[in-house]
């Protein structure tokens, strides 16, 4: 998981034997990876780390794109004109609507609107005035939190942590209850990953062990099914996994560069394809037809696989996008079945069209550029070549680019924003530097900065019904996000990109909170101490 010319082994995903305990004759350099991995040493970056030419963005540092988004590309597809119908800048017939919310309900008292009221697309225009800026921690570990997602109905919130459990809260009425701890099973180094089943009874995660483990969420949780892999390393883990739509397969991602199916029914792996020439980070089914599948890898490539003519014998790709200058960390499908987005560790997100693969050329620059990289994105700062590159490698098919997050020391994770209340209008992050950072798709400019976290954001989950967002943090916190309206003296600690304005409602800055206007405590206090004195005086 690190640099693309040393072993791949991620500081926050990996680990080879028991960090507190060493085998007889192990060799010096594996001792001293080990504690660099388990934190107990620090590798202290070396002057040349630290120039102005080779020193980029790092744990201290917000990272600042130079290059303005080119959204030449965005512009002409399909996507940008659906997400503006989606989340109410235009109507369906092409119309803008208007940027008031007192004129969208001026235009609904009228019946301009429709009979039915606001529509979908009005809804999610109003919901994007108000975006989550305000934290409230939820959860707190004495371990690093891994992982944390919603359920798809948005009732169940897991997390995962390095303390071997997983911990499973009631999410449903605006609530957030601890109702069931899963102790985890042959855990090294940490939780990696975890995914609910499609009807929500099951969980499945992974770690470092050549089984995916398969619990009940409402039954006894010390009834743990393990699912071999049967894999040929004896060092192996499951960086991602997902289940299928009908339920019966699971998908996972290795350490070995290969893609295992689980067949659920058969009790037994049913394929191990070859796809990548190093990790695979990421999997992800596109749809909901579950027939057509992506995976990430540290080679730098997100493949497009058909799960319908899949062989082990002959594993090839229906395409490849190419474009990023280093390893992917995660791939999030649009639900469209035609967009996805990469994260990846040279500092971008990247917006594929799944229909516009890349050739021969962008595949070959990919694999140079990621084998040119000579950091390590565990321990050093982001190189500026990666952080501020001055043009794209030839080749590159995406269909916009969005940089102004840090990835690093692990698989930081990225989203589509939800349908229902955003219309997809948003991209989302976690960020090394222990913030949310909130992208608008149409412009490729970033719409919100939550700070709050004191470490790395690895993963985050915005809830598929609500204006709420969680964050799952190695400071061991879990955030939850929702929006609060600002008053004219409060602090502005948590957020940055304060741009709507109650006076004009104005619904179409990138950031929208309300300016309350009202007196400062002091100056409250000190007028209510003159009203009692003036009591006392009569």
């Amino acid at each position: 998981m690190g640099s693309s010319t040393s072993t791949r082994m991620d500081s926050s995903d990996s680990r080879s034997r028991s960090e507190d305990s060493f085998d007889e004759g192990t060799d010096l350099a594996t001792i001293l990876q080990i504690l660099i991995r388990s934190g107990q040493v620090q590798v202290a970056p070396s002057d040349r780390e630290e120039s102005d030419d080779d020193g980029g963005g790092g744990l201290d540092t917000a990272s600042k794109p130079e290059m303005q988004p080119n959204t030449e590309s965005l512009d002409r597809s399909q996507l940008s004109f659906s997400t503006k119908q989606s989340c109410g800048l235009i109507h369906s017939s092409g119309h803008a609507r208007p940027n008031s919310v007192t004129e969208m309900v001026k235009l609904r008292e009228r019946g301009i609107q429709g009979t039915n009221g606001f529509s979908r697309g009005d809804c999610c225009k109003i919901s994007n005035c108000y975006l989550p800026n305000k934290k409230g921690i939820v959860a707190s570990y004495r371990s690093k939190a891994f992982c944390g997602t919603y359920s798809k109905d948005g009732n169940v919130f897991l997390s995962a942590c390095q303390d071997r459990n997983l911990r499973l809260h009631h999410t449903c009425d605006g609530k957030f209850e601890l109702f069931k701890t899963i102790q985890a099973r042959d855990v090294g180094w940490s939780i990696l990953d975890t995914a609910f089943s499609p009807d929500c009874n099951h969980i499945a995660y992974s770690s470092w062990s050549e089984c995916i483990h398969l619990c009940s969420i409402y039954g006894d949780s010390d009834n743990q099914e393990a699912l071999p892999l049967h894999p040929d390393e004896r060092r192996f883990c499951i960086f991602s996994l997902v289940f299928s739509l009908d339920n019966k397969e699971i998908l996972g991602g290795a350490n070995d560069g290969h893609l295992y199916v689980y067949d659920r029914g058969s009790q037994q792996r049913c394929l191990r394809i070859k796809g990548h020439s190093d990790d695979v980070n990421t999997v992800a089914f596109a749809d909901d037809t579950s027939q057509i599948l992506f995976s990430g890898g540290d080679d730098g490539l997100c493949k497009v696989w058909d799960r319908r003519t899949l062989s082990e014998f002959n594993p090839r790709p229906v395409g490849v996008h190419a474009g990023h200058m280093d390893g992917v960390t995660f791939v999030d499908p649009r639900g469209d079945g035609r967009h996805l987005i990469t994260n990846s560790k040279d500092q971008s997100i990247k917006l594929w069209d799944m229909r516009t693969f890349s050739s021969s050329i962008g595949e070959d620059n990919t694999r140079k550029a990621v084998t040119d990289q000579t950091w390590d994105y565990r321990w050093q700062r982001v190189p500026k070549k990666l952080s501020n590159p001055k043009k794209p490698l030839v080749g590159d098919t995406s269909v916009m680019t969005y940089r102004g997050h840090t990835v690093l020391q692990t698989l930081v994770r990225c989203h589509f924003s939800p349908e229902f209340t955003t219309g997809q209008r948003y991209i989302y992050t976690g960020c090394a530097e222990g913030r949310v950072i909130i992208y608008d798709v149409l412009t490729g400019e970033i719409a919100s900065i939550l700070h709050g976290h004191d470490e790395c954001v690895r993963d985050v989950s915005w809830h598929p019904y609500r204006q709420e967002l969680i964050s799952t943090s190695w400071d061991g916190t879990i955030g939850q996000w929702t929006h609060v309206g600002k008053m004219m003296d409060d602090d502005d600690d948590n957020m940055e990109g304060d741009g709507c304005d109650m006076k004009s409602l104005d619904i179409d800055g990138w950031v929208h909170e309300p300016k309350v206007l009202r007196r400062s405590k002091r100056i409250a206090q000190k007028k209510q101490d003159e009203q009692q004195r003036q009591q006392r005086n009569c």
